[in-house]
């Protein structure tokens, strides 16, 4: 498993995925930061944007709300909340109003029972227990099969169950590209049919929202990493 300094040859495995991870990260932050300084020309909040998009889809009953941070931006759809954060909700920037249509977009979804929202919502409560669970089996499993060739069967039965729970989290990451994506894509399209940002801001607002979409991608390429290193480390037993 370990050759030369102790060193793991399977970490080669995950190293591609968090530099991906980590150029999302930076370029999401980099991207936000520059059109957070743009104004948009017609001078909207992001929260009076988002508002404008919940009522022209008669979604007059979804609160804005602010919250603290950055880029803490969410949509709760069991309190129907659009919660904006602070460098977004009270600023009339591009960034802002692309970040909070975005986010109306998800409201739009919850209220056409788009499909893949429905899924994603709905498996939240298995995913919460399935990512804790995980690594717990599969560390259980590990030890089992370090410490005694008896407990062989036991390690290898928790190990397995450990990589089913991971595969429920890849699959949560997966359905979430779809529901993000399509996500930006309302935003774009109200925002455009409605004039919320002037064609001149809209390259800015592309970036923005392609720039976010890429981390939740990364999100994957971290999650199947991770679980090709396991199975790796696993056969190198």
């Amino acid at each position: 498993m370990y050759y030369g300094y102790g060193i793991d040859p399977t970490v080669v495995i995950l190293i591609p995925a968090m530099i991906f991870a980590f150029i999302a990260q930076g370029r999401v932050k980099s991207v936000f930061n520059r059109y957070s300084r743009v104004r948009n020309q017609n001078g909207l909040t992001g929260a009076q944007a988002a508002r404008r998009v919940l009522d022209a889809n008669g979604l007059q009953d979804v609160q804005i709300r602010a919250v603290g941070g950055s880029l803490t931006d969410h949509y709760d759809p069991r309190s129907r909340t659009l919660n904006l954060s602070e460098p977004v909700c009270n600023v009339p920037s591009v960034s802002a109003v692309s970040v909070a249509c975005h986010e109306a977009g998800h409201a739009i979804q919850h209220a056409r029972n788009y499909v893949p929202l429905k899924v994603r919502n709905g498996i939240v409560p298995v995913v919460n227990f399935a990512s804790g669970a995980s690594w717990i089996l599969i560390i259980i499993g590990f030890a089992l099969l370090a410490a005694d060739p008896g407990t062989s069967a036991i390690g290898n039965l928790l190990f397995n169950i450990g990589v089913v729970a991971f595969l429920v989290v890849i699959a949560f990451h997966l359905i979430t590209l779809p529901v993000e994506f399509n996500a930006s894509r309302r935003a774009l399209k109200q925002m455009e049919a409605m004039q919320l940002v002037m064609p001149e801001d809209m390259q800015g607002s592309r970036r923005v929202l392609r720039a976010a979409a890429m981390t939740y991608v990364a999100a994957v390429a971290v999650a199947a990493a991770n679980l090709l290193r396991l199975i790796a480390l696993r056969n190198s037993d």
